[in-house]
């Protein structure tokens, strides 16, 4: 049986841009692009997750606002569990500690990407806005 893995993504806006977060090639799904986030630890909140992860791996700080999408998604190595959030950069910028390339785009240049499928939903929603 597959194991459940529950992660959160951000969708990070500044000038009402994206940011988009390429997977690095050691990574499962390697050059898929992603929004960056990560794990729920036990004992965690979501919006405590996401907020630390994204000080891991992206050394900058963020503002949790709505959420975007949850998603359910069956991988080869287990089924995901993805909720994204809206979010706003408050200190820092991203710096890349584990993706292999970043890039801002507009809502409408979002499908242009190859993302991983568990993002896939909220890229519709985000580019129906």
């Amino acid at each position: 049986m597959k194991k459940d893995i529950h992660v959160v993504g951000a969708v990070i806006i500044r000038n009402e841009k994206i940011l988009c977060a390429q997977r690095g090639p050691d990574k499962s799904l390697p050059y898929l692009w992603e929004f960056p986030g990560g794990k729920i630890e036990v004992g965690e909140t979501p919006q405590e997750a996401l907020r630390r992860e994204i000080i891991e791996e992206m050394k900058c700080e963020i503002e949790i606002g709505e959420q975007v999408e949850a998603t359910v998604y069956e991988y080869d190595f287990g089924i995901v569990h993805l909720t994204t959030y809206k979010c706003k950069l408050v200190k820092g910028n991203p710096i890349l500690t584990e993706h292999a390339s970043i890039k801002w785009l507009s809502p409408k240049e979002l499908p242009l990407l190859e993302w991983a499928p568990a993002d896939i939903p909220a890229i519709e929603k985000l580019t129906a806005e």
